[in-house]
């Protein structure tokens, strides 16, 4: 055999063999970006069993203790508008590794905490280093896909970030059985450390230097001027924040009306939560895996629909006094509609910007997620937790702004 007769089949497997490499990167790099999305859900679900245990050990109000999970929420919209913006001049790799060991760090704070007043300051900068881990994952998928891949890999972070809620109290709850909720900051830390590793042998630089941002501070508040006057990027942002203060609404809510009001143990508590889970991650990859063949307009659009079918059942369970499986009901409709909402509207939002912004964009959007469910979350208790009603009205409002929202300022159209 001659040479030139042997060259094209050597090429060729060498091209496969970069292919399949190629291939195994980016899987590793999803599996870690998918364990840094649990993040923020393991740093304000994993330590809730323990709240009692704080306050008592502390000689605390429960108020004063449940200021540690506000301070989480502030401090995760505040990392992401240091870090989002940051990741845009600096490039995404460093400021991700700053990120997940400052978390590790301040995890370990957490544990060490002498007073509440100092666990609320080390719960504030747990969140803040927490925040920038979520904004940075985010950009780095506006960096390496476009159109409706990135829907696909959102719906697959979507998988994670939906059943860490259901699992951190459980591994919570595990710990405090032969351990205190000391203990459960000190996992919290070793798990930053075990990331931190991930991050350092499967995280390349997705933002070459000649893409990043230039400019300071004035820069920075340019561009997110830019954002805010954007309509096509708000339109789908806040539809997404609208959602997720709902979504909160129904987390800060449910276990008091489904366990005081509806008489559910603890156990039936934990399958309800369950079972809505799994539908929020079961539409999330459903429209994960139309993405590519129907446009994600039409997929945000169904699930808002969904979602407020749900709510309307809801409100009319609640009003009629249907009992706890007509609540139930009317939730996991709600849920199947915000697996396709959610995911999609986000890569609605970062697709519409250019990658040199992601990390802006990706910041915003999550500040305003969050602002918003911090917002919601206190409504549900204002008019008393006697009835679902005041949940259902929350919830049926949240969505139903964030449909009225995705039709006046979201100019897409389906083709």
């Amino acid at each position: 055999m001659s040479v030139a007769e042997a060259t094209p089949a050597a090429m060729s497997t060498v091209s496969t063999v970069v292919e399949g490499e190629h291939k195994r990167r980016r899987g590793l790099l999803l599996l870690i970006l998918g364990a840094l999305s649990a993040i923020g859900p393991l740093s304000i679900d994993m330590y809730l069993p323990a709240l009692p245990a704080i306050a008592s050990e502390m000689l605390s109000a429960p108020a004063q203790v449940q200021l540690t999970l506000t301070a989480c929420l502030i401090g995760v919209s505040v990392g992401q508008i240091i870090a989002g913006p940051l990741s845009d001049v600096r490039g995404r790799r460093v400021p991700l590794m700053v990120g997940v060991a400052g978390f590790m760090l301040a995890s370990l704070l957490c544990a060490f905490a002498p007073s509440v007043p100092m666990l609320i300051a080390f719960r504030l900068l747990q969140g803040m280093l927490g925040g920038a881990a979520l904004v940075i994952v985010r950009a780095v998928v506006r960096d390496l896909y476009d159109g409706a891949a990135i829907a696909r890999i959102f719906a697959t972070l979507m998988l994670v970030s939906g059943l860490a809620p259901i699992l951190a109290p459980i591994a919570g709850a595990q710990l405090l059985a032969f351990t205190s909720w000391r203990g459960v900051f000190v996992a919290l830390s070793i798990a930053g450390v075990v990331l931190l590793l991930a991050v350092l042998s499967g995280v390349r630089e997705t933002l070459p230097p000649a893409a990043r941002e230039s400019g300071g501070l004035r820069h920075t508040a340019r561009t997110f001027w830019q954002l805010l006057r954007d309509r096509t990027f708000m339109g789908y942002a806040l539809t997404g924040g609208l959602a997720f203060g709902a979504m909160f609404g129904y987390i800060s809510g449910s276990p008091f009306v489904l366990q005081e009001v509806y008489g559910a143990t603890p156990q039936q508590y934990s399958l309800i939560f369950g079972l809505n889970a799994l539908a929020l991650t079961g539409t999330a990859q459903l429209g994960g895996r139309l993405s590519g063949r129907v446009p994600p307009v039409l997929l945000v659009r169904v699930g808002l629909g969904v979602g407020l079918i749900g709510a309307a059942l809801l409100m009319a369970a609640a009003l009629a006094d249907l009992g706890l499986w007509g609540i139930v009901a009317g939730l996991f409709v709600i849920m199947l509609g915000q697996g396709l909402t959610l995911p999609g509207t986000g890569a609605l939002a970062l697709g519409s910007q250019p990658a040199h912004v992601a990390g802006s964009a990706s910041a915003l959007t999550g500040v305003l997620q969050f602002a918003l469910g911090a917002a919601a979350a206190p409504l549900v208790g204002l008019a008393g937790s006697g009835t679902a009603v005041p949940m259902a009205c929350v919830m049926l409002g949240l969505i139903l702004c964030s449909v009225l929202t995705f039709a006046f300022l979201s100019r897409a159209k389906v083709r």
